[in-house]
């Protein structure tokens, strides 16, 4: 096991390579310094911070996000967080809420899907300590997922692994080829998991995840003073975030079926000037939040179905901001990194050139 293997406790469709924060606040960061992420995601660039022991504020709107991101600034010991989830399930009682449906009967095995909503459960009703919070990272993460010849590593019949299977289509795909949930061992599943991402811990370094809106000011008022800001906001156009992570969002208490329209506290996507404009709002909050001198550091890029060009949107939302754009540089290899547009289409077309950009606080 590696000390970053924790950085990989749930895949997360959006995410973005731990090699480009790290490699950033490698070259231009110093222990001690403060690092904020205010379009967090699953907490990528705080644990690149955490790895180099920065501390570092990591904000998102999506409840997944800020679970995954709070897990990257954890620690317990792996034999703990499975006695936690030995100990929900032996003093559980019936859940109150089981699902119900073809989906849910044809997703995981009736078992598996009573001790599922019984730590649930648990985690809805307390999940502040470090052990909980990694528990509940790693059964995110094992939620879904595709189906091993050998022992079983996720909980539902076969699925996709970044984000959750679309009710309608799955059903007709398990029916079609047949397939029946397993009855899996849910404490194994735990505790396999648990030996893979925590048995080798990072420094333990200061840090905070807030499940917040960045375009609001008040959502940095308690936040110390950063000298960097490490981040990779949406790419205009992209909505789905949520929707496409329903499952996920289900088991941190969200609704059991799928919610498609716009939440309250994502970008909004009308047209591009209005996209820059509340970005813009982010720039200059998180400016206000920053030491003389500061770094913001940005990987952007974009999809095929906006008229926009991805460079034009970002600058835009830079204009009196209170950071001034230094340079930009082509992100080599596009097609190759785990890029925002990969998840959401089927057979990807040439990849939008991504950059990092770099600015400083005007």
């Amino acid at each position: 096991m590696s000390v970053d293997a924790l950085n990989a406790v749930c895949p997360y469709y959006t995410m973005y390579p731990l090699d480009f924060p790290l490699r950033v606040l490698k070259e231009h960061g110093r222990r001690g310094e403060w690092v904020i992420d205010p379009f967090c995601g699953r907490g990528t660039t705080n644990f690149a911070a955490r790895l180099l022991e920065m501390p570092s504020v990591g904000v998102d709107s999506s409840p997944v996000a800020a679970a995954l991101a709070q897990a990257k600034l954890a620690s317990a010991a792996p034999g703990r967080v499975v006695a936690s989830a030995r100990a929900i399930l032996s003093s559980a009682k019936e859940p109150r809420d089981v699902p119900t449906g073809e989906f849910w009967r044809l997703a995981y095995h009736e078992r598996t899907l009573i001790q599922l909503c019984q730590l649930r459960e648990a985690m809805l009703t307390d999940c502040s300590s470090p052990t909980r919070i990694l528990l509940r990272a790693i059964i995110l993460g094992a939620l879904h997922g595709p189906r091993p010849k050998g022992t079983s590593s996720h909980f539902s019949n076969q699925s996709p692994r970044t984000f959750a299977p679309k009710p309608a289509y799955a059903v007709k795909y398990w029916t079609k080829h047949r397939m029946a949930p397993t009855d899996v061992d849910v404490v194994a599943i735990i505790r396999a998991r648990a030996e893979r991402y925590l048995s080798e811990p990072p420094p333990s370094v200061r840090g905070m995840v807030q499940l917040a809106d960045s375009r609001q000011v008040d959502t940095f008022k308690d936040v110390p003073e950063a000298h960097f800001v490490v981040t990779s906001p949406p790419y205009y156009g992209m909505r789905t975030y949520l929707p496409d992570q329903w499952l996920r969002l289900w088991f941190i208490g969200g609704p059991d079926f799928v919610e498609y329209r716009q939440p309250h506290g994502q970008l909004t996507h009308t047209g591009a000037k209005h996209f820059s404009n509340e970005m813009n709002r982010v720039w200059t909050n998180v400016a206000g939040r920053t030491t003389k001198g500061a770094r913001l550091i940005i990987r952007y890029g974009g999809i095929h179905d906006r008229e926009a060009e991805p460079m034009g949107v970002l600058k835009a939302s830079l204009l009196h901001s209170g950071w001034r754009m230094v340079t930009a540089k082509a992100v080599p290899d596009s097609d190759r990194g785990r890029r925002q547009v990969r998840q959401f289409q089927a057979e990807p077309k040439k990849a939008i050139t991504e950059y990092d950009v770099y600015c400083h606080r005007a």
